[in-house]
């Protein structure tokens, strides 16, 4: 008998229609994810996840009536399994920090969301924290090997002195084996865009010019054999 596999409920937060429409377009075409409800303002995202028990929220930071940085706490207190990814417009390591440390794993700019967010999304659904763009280098770094390790899944483990985390160290080997897109996203159980959106993370984070440079690193490193 099959099992069934249950999927992976979010809810979107944003108190602009058009954005939650677009992220409801996108997270719902993914294979296991499902836009549960959406919601405009910081009281409503808390009665949808105290209705819904969602596994993740995709909060805007300024939304009405209660910012999102006391929603992400509020979410915390109440519902600890549903994990928080912020997503903003504005950019900010310190801002980041305090996401961070209101209890929230990911921080993505809305600039970036087209090719970061489903990365993001993966990364959470792993237990590991992503920060968009330019500030993955040094936020990551901090916050994978600073006193507030989170938990990880079992994978390889990250380079010794890398900000790569144990998932876009999977990606990263597997692309540079040969596998395409598709390939790399049946191995792992992800969409094929959610593949494309760790490639393009990973291209910006590590300052890779081309994919030459990614396989180049996966042979310095021995995550390919030769």
């Amino acid at each position: 008998m099959t099992a069934i596999v249950k999927n992976y409920k979010i809810v979107v937060a944003d108190d602009h229609a058009v954005v939650r429409r677009g992220l409801r377009a996108l997270l719902d075409a993914q294979p296991g994810l499902e836009v549960c409800a959406e919601a405009s303002s910081g009281p409503e995202t808390l009665d949808c996840v105290r209705k819904f028990r969602p596994d993740l929220v995709v909060l805007d930071l300024t939304m009405p009536e209660m910012n999102g940085l006391d929603v992400t706490r509020n979410i915390r207190e109440t519902s600890p399994s549903t994990a928080v990814v912020v997503l903003t417009m504005h950019f900010s390591e310190e801002l980041a920090r305090e996401v961070l440390r209101a209890g929230a794993l990911a921080y993505v700019l809305k600039s970036d969301a087209d090719g970061e967010l489903l990365a993001a999304i993966d990364h959470v659904r792993h237990k590991q924290p992503f920060f968009t763009g330019a500030l993955a280098l040094t936020m990551a770094h901090t916050f994978l090997h600073g006193p507030a390790k989170p938990q990880e899944a079992p994978g390889r483990k990250p380079l010794r002195g890398s900000p790569l985390t144990r998932r876009e160290v999977d990606v990263i080997q597997l692309l540079a084996e040969g596998k395409s897109n598709k390939q790399a996203a049946t191995e792992l159980g992800v969409s094929i865009r959610t593949i494309e959106s760790h490639r393009t993370h990973i291209m910006h984070k590590m300052g890779f010019q081309n994919f030459s440079e990614l396989v180049r690193f996966a042979v310095r490193n021995n995550l390919v054999d030769l």
